[in-house]
């Protein structure tokens, strides 16, 4: 089921999947604050934001806690992600929300260039805007040698946000 401010969404919708079943777990190991948070009312809140189509088939768009609000929108880094690694010089790319004194949070994309390519802040923001609603574009663009991730490969997002 997705769920969003109490309510069941119909096909179409993003919200939060909550699930429930026997399958389900009853709790954190040791951490019942966490527990209460993620199991409510026999429903597992599973911190995944998704949608369901019209055959009941369920896609994953984003982590609930990496959904960056701008101005009122919700943006999934994972949707900006996939329009630079479409790019020819990028290898990797990681998105996250920053502080901003009018919007709240505004986009910031963190690149990492295939060896030999190169590619300026101003030729990515042309490319995002040919192929983003124009809330979605990065606001700024940090190029590294390489992004932080963990020992499985997945980028570590909270350090990219720490000053």
């Amino acid at each position: 089921m997705l769920f969003r401010s109490g309510e069941e969404l119909p096909p179409g919708e993003i919200g939060e999947l909550i699930i429930s079943g026997p399958q389900v777990m009853l709790g954190y190991w040791n951490k019942p604050e966490e527990t209460a948070l993620a199991l409510r009312d026999g429903w597992l809140y599973t911190g995944d934001m998704a949608k369901m189509d019209e055959e009941g088939f369920f896609y994953i768009v984003d982590r609930k806690k990496d959904v960056i609000i701008a101005s009122g929108f919700n943006i999934y880094p994972r949707e900006i992600e996939e329009v630079l690694y479409a790019h020819p010089a990028v290898q990797d790319a990681a998105v996250v929300g920053v502080p901003d004194d009018y919007r709240g949070e505004t986009v910031k994309a963190f690149i990492v260039m295939k060896p030999g390519a190169s590619v300026t802040e101003q030729e990515l923001d042309e490319w995002c805007r040919a192929r983003l609603a124009k809330f979605k574009v990065p606001r700024s663009y940090e190029f590294r040698d390489e992004l932080p991730k963990t020992i499985i490969g997945k980028v570590l997002r909270r350090k990219l946000q720490e000053p």
